[in-house]
């Protein structure tokens, strides 16, 4: 029975040891890292909120400006955020394109310089 334990306690710490919490952070699309959505809709987004852009949280930081997404069939704001800048790359925003009477949702991301 203590050698059944004993196997018990070792499996189960084994298997806790591999739960890991890790911080979530802001996923991004650079153009060949992962496939963007592709999102087409009749209705013209919005005009931009005007950003209260806040103090910048440390020095070199970059303010990525907040935009019309689309999601559960309608535009959504999605707040601007702080970001660190990468070397060898700039920030192409998001935007909507019209065309043919639909608007295209042109996701931003880090590009390559």
């Amino acid at each position: 029975m203590q050698r059944l334990t004993l196997a018990l306690a070792m499996a189960s710490s084994a298997l806790l040891s591999a739960c890991v919490v890790v911080p979530a952070h802001r996923g991004y699309y650079d153009g060949g890292y992962a496939a963007a959505p592709v999102v087409v809709v009749d209705v013209p987004p919005p005009a931009p909120y005007a950003e209260v852009v806040p103090v910048m949280p440390y020095p070199g930081a970059v303010w990525i400006g907040g935009y019309w997404g689309w999601s559960g069939g309608r535009h959504q704001w999605v707040n601007g955020f702080y970001d660190r800048p990468r070397p060898g790359y700039r920030y192409e925003p998001h935007r909507w394109e019209s065309s043919g009477g639909r608007w295209h949702l042109r996701v931003g991301g880090w590009v390559r310089l």
